[in-house]
């Protein structure tokens, strides 16, 4: 596979190949902070912070950073045309229903589950992008897809010993992973045209309105005083980390190396995150939870194999990248 071209906003600097174990180091620290930020979120949302106001607040400042970060960049937030505001649109909507979905579904399960459910995010994007007509899935994929689903029943049996037990949480974080998949598919026409800083800028800024008025009745009804200094220093890690820096390690990385290789790193990105719960939080991983996680990693092998033709780069990148 060839490596990614920048588009023709990008202001990624070419520079010449640099030596595999520094790109390894920031592929590496990229999945970590994502991996991170689940137990992050699921610590602030057990320790007083009302979900839709924490996504709120983490969002409305992400969306101003980024702003800054991309006018810095390229001194021009403009895009246009009819086809890139009605993508940015769907996009947004598609963000705001991963955030919601993501703040809830870890309110309500362990961090454990979500982080092996979210496993699920390249076999959606798969589905997606083949009825945009992206990809042409084959007898192959469906039995990888259902490898994939048979691995969310089982960590969903393992979560609670029983298929209802935190049934809500698991079927959000369905509902993260699908929704995740629509807007990587989605957004990656734009990325052709626009550099990712200035889509990212733009899509945060429309996702964020319509998120401060759902959000509305929480942020008021919050007791701010009454959170733990940790909870803040949480809160700060969930917007530089996730939202800002690894946008920039993240693609600096891809321009570097291509997509292909960095997909390799991101598919790990699940299995880190649950290890991180179970160390941080005291989650107890189920056996049935390690079954499935692995049956999960198998259908996600299963759907590469299964491909018929490689897909474009920008939408390989996306696929993978479970930033949330």
């Amino acid at each position: 596979m060839r490596r990614p071209q920048v588009s023709a906003g990008s202001r990624l600097p070419r520079r010449r190949p640099s030596q595999p174990a520094s790109v390894d180091l920031i592929l590496g620290a990229t999945i970590l902070i994502w991996a991170f930020n689940v137990t992050v979120t699921r610590y602030v949302l057990t320790h007083g912070f009302k979900p839709l106001a924490y996504g709120a607040v983490r969002y409305a400042v992400a969306a101003v950073l980024a702003l800054t970060v991309a006018y810095v960049l390229e001194r021009s937030l403009t895009v246009g045309g009819r086809r890139t505001l009605v993508l940015i649109g769907i996009a947004a909507v598609f963000l705001l229903v991963n955030q919601i979905s993501f703040v809830y579904s870890l309110k309500l399960t362990t961090a454990t589950t979500v982080s092996l459910i979210m496993g699920t995010t390249p076999i959606f994007a798969a589905i997606v992008s083949s009825v945009l007509g992206v990809d042409r899935l084959t007898p192959s994929f469906w039995l990888a897809t259902a490898v994939g689903f048979g691995g969310v029943a089982l960590v969903a049996l393992g979560s609670g010993g029983s298929l209802s037990s935190d049934l809500g949480g698991d079927l959000l974080a369905l509902a993260l992973s699908a929704s995740w998949a629509c807007y990587s598919v989605v957004i990656a026409p734009l990325m052709r045209r626009y550099s990712p800083y200035r889509i990212s800028a733009v899509v945060l800024c429309v996702m964020v309105v319509p998120f401060l008025g759902i959000s509305a009745g929480q942020l008021g009804e919050q007791d701010y005083g009454s959170l733990r200094p940790l909870v803040w220093f949480c809160l700060a890690y969930a917007i530089v980390g996730p939202l800002f820096l690894t946008n920039l390690l993240w693609f600096t990385a891809v321009h570097r190396v291509g997509a292909a290789r960095a997909t390799l790193f991101a598919n790990i990105q699940p299995f880190v995150a649950a290890v991180f719960a179970y160390v941080i939080l005291s989650e107890h991983l189920h056996w049935l939870q390690v079954v499935g996680g692995f049956t999960i990693l198998a259908g996600i092998i299963l759907e590469r194999w299964s491909r018929a033709a490689p897909a474009d780069e920008v939408v390989e990148e996306a696929r993978t990248r479970i930033q949330v």
